[in-house]
This record gives C-alpha cells, structure tokens and sequence, in this order.
C-alpha cells in the first residue's frame, strides 16, 4: 500500500509542478480548451494563490469582493501542493498512516474548497487542477484502507 501512495503521490508532484507553471506562465495557456476549461484563468486568478484562497470572500452584488488577510502568505496553490504530497509521499514510504490519513483528509477538503471557487466563483474549471483533485481522493481511499488495513 504504501508504494501505491507514493506513486500516486509522485504523479501529484508531476501534476502540481506543471500547476505551477502555468501559474508563472505569461504566454497563452496551452490547456485553454474553451471558456469553462482554461488552467491559464484559473491559474492567474486571485486564488491560484494562498492569500486568495484564505481571504475572506463575502458576496457583493452579483460578484465576489476579496479581502486579503494581512497574515496570509502569497503561496502559490500548485506549490503547496508539491509540499503536501511529497509529504504524503515521506510518511506513506515510512508507514505512518494515521499522519497520511490526516495529511490527505485536509488535502481534499482543500480540493472541495477549490473546485468549489472553480465551479461557483470563477466558473472556469483547470485540468490541472481537477486531476490534483482525482489523484488527492484515490490517496485518501488508500490511505483509509492502510488503516484499516493496519488496525485488523
């Protein structure tokens, strides 16, 4: 089980890597499909940061209005993401599965909040993004069988 987190964690490195590019990409998105599918809107976006994403966000009118909490670092997303799953990765590979277990319980509902910004805010979708979120729900699967697996 534990090499089967560490793969797929390998591949949310890959996946958050080329994230990351595209968030300091200046040149037109070469995964711009159509107008709901365009990683370059998503990536350049006030929540392609961790600033953006911490804010408060309070309607107004028919838009969102950000507010940007003064504690609140301007990290990328996709490199949070490089962190996050080379940290699962770390304790997959050393069988602490309790740590990987909380690790990628925070990692999805940290990818429920962004597919929600993506869906209902910017109304654009990143393939990028929604192939983060896929790998982020098979290692939890995995990860809650590891311990299950490990209390039987």
């Amino acid at each position: 089980m534990r090499y089967l987190i560490a793969i797929l964690a390998l591949a949310g490195v890959v996946v958050s890597c080329l994230g990351l590019r595209e968030h300091y990409r200046t040149d037109p998105s070469p995964c711009s499909i159509n107008e709901r599918w365009d990683c370059g809107v998503v990536n350049h976006s006030p929540f392609a940061e961790s600033a953006g994403v911490i804010s408060v966000i309070s309607p107004s009118a028919s838009n969102f209005v950000i507010q940007h909490s003064p504690f609140a670092a301007a990290i990328p997303v996709a490199a949070l993401g490089i962190l996050g799953y080379a940290a699962i990765a770390g304790f997959a590979l050393a069988r602490r599965w309790w740590i990987v277990l909380l690790l990628t319980t925070g990692a999805v509902g940290f990818s429920i909040l962004l597919t929600y910004i993506e869906a209902q805010v910017l109304e654009t979708y990143c393939l990028w993004c929604v192939i983060s979120a896929g790998i982020i729900s098979l290692i939890e699967i995995a990860s809650i069988a590891a311990v299950v697996r490990r209390r039987k």
